[in-house]
């Protein structure tokens, strides 16, 4: 059974039963990433590291060593 499947049975028996229907698959998911963005960042805090900037500093320091590898380097005679 599909999620959509699953929201339109729930939301027939919460009609039949009188109770609010189930929020929309979906609608909630932008909040919840911005919850567990902050989450991260509150436990950096408390752990003494930056709170922001972390996984752009990350990726630049692996591509730079990345970079350093594939150069090819100067031969001596």
């Amino acid at each position: 059974m599909s999620i959509t499947q699953q929201y339109l049975l729930d939301s027939y028996r919460a009609r039949l039963r009188g109770e609010p229907e189930p929020p929309a698959p979906g609608r909630h998911e932008l909040g919840l990433v911005r919850e567990v963005r902050d989450y991260r960042r509150f436990r950096a805090v408390l752990a003494g590291r930056p709170a922001h900037g972390r996984l752009r500093r990350t990726l630049t320091h692996r591509l730079g060593t990345l970079a350093r590898r594939l150069r090819p380097r100067a031969r001596a005679l």
